[in-house]
């Protein structure tokens, strides 16, 4: 529960200086395929799998399997927020032959209503409206101009006026957020989303993929990235995850994607995440599986309250110099004035002293 209040921690706080801090620079935590908790094994195989895994799936069995591979969060949306999740990773499809243009959760297998979380969401925002999330829709699946028109209509209806229209990333800090009233940036991986000014462009939110199982290449990758991210001048997704292979499900059928890759690998992700810093060459946004799993929302705090903290001795420390300088300038003008007084001095004295060689 240690993420729950955070920003709205800091709308008490005496200083107003960290409301300044830009979103780009600040820490989040975020979760890889956050709607995951709940995907229906008797719901049939979506479209974002090979036809031979379709074919598969016709024994029930395989679906069972699926889902334990498809399973990326054990906690709902609601349970994510309380525990600090501001960033969601989100993939949606139609249900092809269903009648409609109703729009689901989807990996592998399909998940609930897209309406159902995103009430679930604002529901919080209501409750606190001073905590800010990312939605970030970048997976569409058989889903034409008339699907993403219904879904982006669903999105307005969910939000309203908490939707934050596309601005330049240096413009977005909390105070930003709380004097305009917004609580939701929305980044959709879609052409449409220039048609309507609270989607922002998915080119804002960028999320390298490692797309390894070995976690020592994984924490390479983060690095590699992190150090190009500052040329961009986006958001930053670092997905601290790691991939299944065809043959890691092969040989670890059963055991599913939590304990064969995540369980033991977790602890070195977290000391990684330990060591980075924020900022604007900092990790901004990491989104790991299973998030319950270790206290990544108190490090991910931990370290933003350090941010904050050195912003705050800088601006000081810059008060002292600006102090310091009017200083050195009052001393100048005193030194000035003494040296005028000086020459006008040594002016009369000369100007004496030639009258009287004069007068010889």
């Amino acid at each position: 529960m240690y993420g729950l209040f955070y920003f709205t921690r800091l709308c008490a706080e005496e200083s107003p200086s960290s409301w300044k801090t830009n979103y780009s620079w600040l820490y989040f935590l975020g979760s890889h395929d956050s709607f995951s908790y709940w995907v229906d094994e008797k719901s049939p195989v979506g479209p974002d799998q090979a036809t031979a895994i379709k074919r598969l799936a016709r024994i029930s069995l395989v679906k069972k399997i699926m889902k334990k591979w498809s399973v990326t969060q054990n906690l709902t949306f609601k349970e994510q927020l309380e525990g600090g999740i501001r960033y969601f990773d989100l993939r949606v499809s139609s249900k092809p032959g269903e009648i409609g243009q109703e729009i689901y959760f989807i990996h592998g297998l399909f998940g609930i209503k897209v309406w159902d979380g995103l009430m679930e969401i604002n529901t919080f925002l209501e409750q606190h409206p001073k905590e800010v999330i990312f939605l970030d829709f970048n997976h569409f699946y058989a889903m034409d101009d008339s699907h993403h028109f219904f879904l982006i209509n669903r999105i307005r209806s969910a939000f309203g006026s908490k939707l934050c229209c596309v601005e330049c990333v240096e413009y977005v800090t909390l105070q930003y957020m709380w004097e305009k009233k917004h609580q939701v940036l929305i980044f959709y991986h879609y052409p449409l989303y220039r048609e309507f000014p609270f989607l922002w462009p998915g080119n804002k939110m960028p999320a390298p993929w490692a797309n390894t199982t070995n976690v020592h290449k994984l924490l390479q990758f983060l690095e590699t990235t992190l150090e190009e991210r500052s040329r961009y001048g986006t958001f930053h997704v670092s997905q601290a995850i790691l991939t299944p292979r065809v043959k890691t499900i092969a040989r670890h059928l059963v055991r599913g994607l939590k304990n064969t890759l995540v369980h033991r690998n977790l602890p070195m992700i977290l000391n990684w995440v330990k060591a980075q810093k924020p900022g604007v060459m900092g990790v901004n946004i990491i989104t790991s599986d299973f998030v319950e799993l270790v206290d990544f929302a108190a490090t991910v705090i931990a370290l933003n309250d350090l941010l904050l903290e050195e912003d705050d001795s800088s601006r000081l420390c810059g008060s002292e110099w600006n102090t310091k300088y009017r200083l050195s300038a009052a001393a100048c003008l005193f030194l000035v004035a003494c040296l005028t007084k000086l020459c006008t001095h040594l002016q009369h004295t000369v100007l004496s002293a030639c009258q009287q060689e004069a007068g010889l």
